[in-house]
């Protein structure tokens, strides 16, 4: 019982069971061949240090989830596949993805491994892919531990650099302690209609309220232990910043826009009366007080604002109908998207669940917590993630990096949407059910809805 250390988080905890089992899978794409990149003794460096690393997930005599120290075997971990000259390399490295999204990791080693892709063919740039279980930390700690052990690829002593993060308000109006209360009283009444309206609606959607099935909901059981097939499509950041300023909205604005408006075009010319069917996302939300990535050493400090561990909630966004928006005007798609995401952000539904979540998990435990995320995500039609990436390439070993994405697997839906940005585009990565979601017709629906968007917006 010496070796059983920190209890799991509740959120590890939830997504850890019998129910669940989320994984973090991420990938890097290299400039150059890797064939004598040392793996072992860099991943050994970057992860020797952090508990959850180096830990199992047991169970203790009062039925806790703790992690338990153990000695760990780098190599172990290390896997590095050999492709065939005789097929499409393309199709080889999809197929060997989808497959290490299927399969769950071994609960006697810790919760991860990484895959080095070297192709036969000698001057073919390499691909290592990490996966990760949920349990260990969410995308803010993983992005962390990235970042941590990269170096900038131009100049290895100079930081990387991340799009700022403006604020639009101004305090102008609050010199005045009359227009103060004349502006603060609407607003504080607002945010408590919406935090009672938004909460509500959260909490029917993870009991009874479901989505209706269309080209983007199967509804079969058990989805999440179905293939799945991992698409991409990338836009220049440059041209969402047009948009953004034409319309006056904010670059996530603009991105769900987009995403929903494809969606809804696919969906219709797979089945033209699902335009109009009831569909929702559900955003993941970092809940951490902090607007910058912070290294792995400030990560494990107790104390620190971006603590390492899950801290994430999530909100149900609904992807507009056609119907209720002429085709011919995309641009309502952003607009609506930029009202939706803005009330719920003058909301505290997100701090609601995420506390409703942590007292079901004291009361009921945290398998029926589980049981019941699982439930949400069922009753969704798709889930969205985003994180913020580097503008400036990086490099792993003075290896440079061209691209990266995530995406996450294990989850009982037919579409995953995650978004990452990196050297001034933006990577949508598409991990859609296998057989059921035609992933190139959606592909070429999304960049449909990219330049139409573009298009109306310059005319604005």
């Amino acid at each position: 019982m010496e070796d059983l250390k920190e209890p799991v988080s509740p959120t590890g905890q939830f997504l850890e069971s019998d129910f669940l089992n989320l994984y973090i899978i991420g990938v890097l794409e290299f400039q150059v061949p890797i064939h004598n990149l040392p793996i072992v003794s860099l991943v050994r460096d970057a992860f020797h240090c952090i508990p959850r690393f180096t830990s199992i997930m047991v169970v203790d005599q009062k039925g806790v989830k703790r992690w338990k120290r153990v000695e760990v075997k780098f190599e172990e971990h290390i896997i590095e596949p050999k492709f065939s000259d005789a097929m499409s390399m393309e199709k080889q490295y999809g197929e060997y993805l989808s497959g290490i999204a299927m399969e769950k990791l071994p609960k006697n080693k810790p919760l991860w491994e990484a895959h080095i892709i070297k192709y036969p063919t000698k001057n073919a740039a390499g691909t290592v892919i990490f996966k990760f279980h949920h349990a260990i930390g969410d995308g803010y700690t993983i992005m962390g531990l990235l970042l941590s052990s990269l170096q900038r690829h131009d100049d290895p002593s100079l930081p990387l650099s991340f799009p700022s993060k403006s604020s639009s308000s101004s305090n102008k109006d609050y010199n005045s302690n009359k227009l103060f209360l004349l502006k603060i009283l609407p607003k504080l009444f607002s945010i408590t209609f919406n935090s009672i309206v938004d909460f509500g609606w959260s909490v029917m959607k993870s009991t009874f309220l479901e989505d209706d099935e269309t080209p983007i909901r199967s509804n079969v059981e058990g989805v999440e232990f179905l293939p799945i097939t991992i698409s991409h499509i990338s836009f220049s950041i440059h041209h969402i910043k047009e948009i953004k300023s034409k319309l006056g909205v904010t670059i996530n604005d603009v991105i769900t826009g987009i995403i929903f408006y494809g969606i809804r075009l696919y969906m219709q010319d797979m089945d033209y009366k699902s335009r109009k069917l009831k569909s929702t996302a559900m955003a993941i939300v970092n809940t951490r007080n902090v607007k910058d990535y912070h290294t792995v050493q400030d990560m494990l400090k107790t104390n620190a604002k971006g603590v390492w561990g899950n801290h994430i909630s999530y909100m149900h966004v609904s992807v507009p109908k056609l119907q209720d928006y002429p085709i011919s005007n995309p641009l309502q798609f952003v607009k609506k998207a930029h009202n939706s995401i803005k009330r719920k952000k003058n909301s505290f539904a997100t701090i609601l669940t995420e506390k409703l979540l942590r007292m079901e998990h004291k009361l009921k435990g945290s398998e029926e917590v589980s049981k019941n995320i699982h439930r949400t995500l069922r009753n969704s039609s798709l889930l969205i993630s985003n994180m913020v990436g580097p503008m400036e390439q990086m490099a792993l070993a003075n290896h440079p990096i061209k691209d990266l994405f995530f995406t996450l697997c294990g989850l009982p839906q037919s579409l995953v949407v995650t978004i990452l940005s990196y050297m001034g585009m933006l990577r949508v990565t598409l991990a859609t059910e296998e057989g059921f979601i035609d992933e190139r017709k959606l592909v070429w629906n999304l960049n449909k809805a990219f330049e139409e968007i573009l298009h109306e917006a310059e005319n604005v």
